[in-house]
């Protein structure tokens, strides 16, 4: 697989760094925080910040655009983030470890902390933003080497085509991963948190 992919800008227009364009960002997120994504349109944003409806459109063609720049920034962290916490597990099985644990553990932290940032990244789900599909495709790349590693180690079988091993335990950490999922299954963790993990390693075991 490919190394990590930069998330894209889809929808922004004008100088890539433009300081209007950040001053639009923030007020849109402080804006996005008082009363929804959903419910904001770029009418509300305008006249929030004291720009023109017309001026906005100058840097961003629609509110998912700015939202898309909102969580894409947002992902990014959570990205790097993940990547420092994974490069210290001492062997691969630690590493899945850290990464199950910590994508778990940051969802669950933004839905009790910022539940408006958490609104936009369910709008990223389910309206399949291209923010939200490369950081799924980043997740992937990072379990990706995890598996590689652990399979050139002897920690995990290597019988199972890569890209298969891969479908199939993002598939069992989505319920912990997708944002839409995470809200409906809090009330059982960590206990399917750590139930789901300990599943998957044993089926890695060689």
């Amino acid at each position: 697989m490919n190394d990590l992919q930069e998330s894209p800008v889809d929808g922004q227009r004008g100088p890539a760094d433009h300081n209007i364009r950040e001053q639009i960002i923030a007020a849109a997120y402080d804006h996005f925080a008082h009363y929804g994504y959903g419910k904001t349109t770029v009418s509300d944003l305008a006249k929030a910040i004291g720009f023109s409806k017309a001026y906005i459109y100058k840097f961003f063609d629609s509110k998912q655009a700015i939202g898309e720049a909102i969580c894409s920034n947002f992902l990014s962290e959570i990205i790097v983030t993940l990547e420092e916490s994974v490069s210290s597990g001492r062997s691969a099985t630690e590493k899945f470890r850290i990464m199950a644990e910590t994508l778990t553990d940051t969802g669950v932290f933004l839905f009790s902390n910022d539940r408006k940032l958490y609104d936009i990244a369910i709008h990223s789900c389910t309206e399949k933003w291209s923010s939200s599909l490369k950081y799924i495709e980043n997740i992937e790349h990072i379990l990706a080497r995890i598996i590689l590693e652990g399979r050139e180690s002897g920690e995990f079988e290597r019988k199972t085509p890569l890209d298969e091993t891969c479908r199939a335990i993002m598939g069992a950490m989505k319920p912990f991963v997708n944002p839409v999922m995470l809200q409906y299954n809090l009330d059982d963790l960590p206990r399917d948190k750590n139930e789901m993990i300990s599943l998957v390693l044993r089926s890695l075991a060689p």
